[in-house]
């Protein structure tokens, strides 16, 4: 109950005073998406531009720990798109979009926050790393199959500009690439500079999860419940079992493995919403999904923080 009550709670009670206040008209739509706005094109980016130009990379960017992540995110991508696709007879273009539900988990706006309150901020090297990589494969992955099946498997050079345009438009991915830069020269930034940043990283993330909270209020519960509930099942229960298992068989240390674990446990982020939107299909089960399955990681989480080393 510690675990809940401590850890878990406080990061969703600030997104459920973001969900309320939009939902009373205590805080306009427009400025929950603004503040979201200003905290995934600026104040995240900050962010993982200062992690990931401090990471020591020879230690975290380690085989084991990306491949404990991945192998599981990927599989869950290709079962939710069959799933979708086989089960329920949705067009290969929904399927897609499903599968991306699957893949693409909230490892920033719920990952960081919880992983702090539970292990500390030094624990969150490991965090950083697989966040690193998550947009440029999950969108990679993502696009790349969706404009296959849209072209009928033709277009390479077509299909190799979207991808590419999409992820290098991506202010993060844009933060995370300059932070390699600094991280491999070894650069010295003005002293000013930053403090400036240090000032746009403590905003971060509680101006995200109470924006999150915002963005919810928007979403309405709609969609089929079949294919939300096989996406909360993969996202929440599968995954990080799945997660776990090849963590411990390749014998990843502790830190890590709560990191990789915690971080495999987290719902779809709203990156899964803007993707379905991005390309104009299954928008309702996606944002069903992300509704649903954030507001069922409350109970997830915590059992996965009980099991947890």
């Amino acid at each position: 109950m510690g675990a809940l009550l401590e850890v878990i709670l406080p990061v969703f009670l600030v997104i459920g005073f973001g969900f309320i206040a939009v939902k009373r008209g205590f805080f306009a739509p427009e400025g929950a998406d603004a503040l979201m706005k200003f905290t995934q094109s600026f104040a995240i980016p900050c962010l993982l531009f200062s992690a990931i130009a401090n990471l020591e990379l020879g230690t975290y960017f380690e085989p084991r720990l990306l491949l404990s992540y991945y192998i599981p995110a990927v599989s869950g991508f290709t079962l939710g798109t069959l799933g979708a696709r086989l089960l329920f007879g949705r067009p290969w273009e929904d399927s897609i979009a499903i599968g991306f539900c699957c893949l693409f988990s909230n490892a920033v706006l719920l990952g960081l926050p919880i992983t702090e309150r539970a292990y500390g901020e030094a624990a969150l090297s490991p965090n950083y790393a697989l966040i690193a990589l998550n947009a440029p494969i999950c969108y990679g992955l993502g696009i790349t199959t969706m404009e296959i099946v849209r072209n009928k498997g033709g277009g390479v050079l077509r299909t190799f500009r979207a991808v590419m345009t999409a992820i290098f438009k991506n202010a993060l991915v844009i933060a995370i690439l300059l932070g390699f830069v600094v991280n491999l020269t070894g650069v010295s930034m003005p002293g000013v500079l930053n403090d400036a940043i240090d000032l746009m990283i403590r905003a971060a993330l509680p101006a995200a999860v109470f924006g999150l909270g915002g963005v919810l209020a928007q979403y309405k519960l709609e969609g089929d419940l079949g294919p939300v509930l096989m996406i909360c099942a993969l996202m929440l229960v599968l995954q990080p079992l799945a997660t776990w298992g090849i963590g411990r068989e390749l014998a990843i240390d502790r830190d890590a493995f709560r990191s990789v674990v915690l971080t495999a446990a987290m719902a779809p982020g709203v990156n899964a919403y803007v993707f379905a939107n991005m390309y104009g299909v299954a928008k309702r089960v996606a944002a069903s999904s992300v509704l649903v399955a954030t507001a069922g990681s409350v109970l997830t989480i915590w059992v996965w923080l009980l099991l947890l080393p």
